[in-house]
């Protein structure tokens, strides 16, 4: 078993960019074993692992454990979604050339939504399906907000350009990342015009009608969504300070995860848009916390890819 492992690590890096990581392991049931690898894309300031802590908490270990070949990628933790998707790309070709397979299954989560849906749009040849995950379809309040006030006073720009780009450099630096950061282009791109400008550009999945469903399959791609819709979810967990202060730049009634609206993060299939979760419990943060009346978040991983599995994928 160890040898094996080892063998797996001294390929991935021969054959992998610092920026892409893989795990291995020993299929036990094949509950999870995709046709194509499934590759996870993290969203705004995000990382593949910080000071010790993984952005996708045991969700790789989860998967493969029953057959699925899980590869973690990085890209720009600030940035527009162009531009991340661009850096995205390079990455997904060597994962094919590692593992010989035609395609990958992509899932997203939060601003690597719409940085998952701009690869499937451009080069659809390489993707099998698109899973966002509380994925900025349509925008979000926050960045509405913080774009406002960021139009209407020059110094409030300044401090968040400064303080912003600040953040994304160290957690750029202390992952071990090697991209450029762009706050404000980050910010802006999660603005109501500008999700609808770009999902003119990218249509795939996108549901016409405010909270429907979208195509389950555009151009050969399969779409496929889930989301939360609880801001505070477990008083052990620091982090539900943050969903649920952002929660209150929403509306008064809309279903949120704190960062997202339930409606917003809608694309192709959706799986549900109202799990107990914040935005962080979406991707088994912090450290596993999470509603104790709720699935766990890593058995919602599991049936997908076993969703993906029953259908080829």
């Amino acid at each position: 078993m160890l040898s094996k492992i080892f063998s797996v690590a001294a390929l991935s890096a021969v054959l992998f960019s610092a920026q892409v990581s893989a795990m291995s392991a020993t299929p036990e049931s094949g509950y999870t074993a995709t046709k194509y690898p499934i590759v996870l894309t993290h969203g705004l300031y995000g990382f593949d692992s910080l000071l010790g802590v993984d952005y996708w908490y045991k969700v790789p270990e989860t998967l493969q454990k029953d057959g699925a070949r899980v590869f973690v990628t990085t890209v720009s933790n600030s940035n527009s979604p162009e531009i991340r998707g661009e850096q995205l790309i390079p990455q997904i070709e060597q994962i094919l050339a590692l593992t010989g397979a035609e395609k990958v299954n992509l899932i997203g989560h939060s601003h690597g939504g719409p940085t998952t849906r701009y690869v499937a749009s451009v080069r659809p040849d390489l993707i099998a399906s698109v899973t966002t995950i509380a994925g900025v379809n349509r925008g979000t309040p926050v960045a509405e907000t913080l774009n406002d006030w960021s139009n209407g006073s020059k110094e409030f720009e300044g401090l968040i350009k400064t303080l912003g780009n600040a953040l994304a450099v160290a957690i750029n630096f202390l992952s071990g990342g090697d991209y450029d950061q762009d706050i404000l282009a980050s910010m802006r791109s999660m603005t109501f015009a500008e999700t609808a400008a770009f999902n003119q550009q990218h249509p795939g999945g996108i549901p016409t009608t405010a909270c429907g469903e979208g195509d389950y399959q555009y151009n050969g791609v399969r779409y496929y969504s889930w989301s939360g819709a609880k801001p505070l979810t477990n008083v052990l967990d620091p982090l539900d300070l943050l969903t649920g202060t952002t929660s209150l730049f929403f509306p008064a009634g809309e279903k949120n995860d704190g960062l997202v609206g339930s409606c917003a993060s809608r694309l192709g299939m959706v799986i549900r848009d109202d799990f107990r979760m914040n935005h962080l419990d979406e991707v088994n943060q912090t450290l596993g916390l999470h509603d104790l009346t709720e699935t766990d978040p890593l058995t919602v991983f599991r049936t997908h890819a076993n969703r993906l599995k029953n259908i080829g994928l």
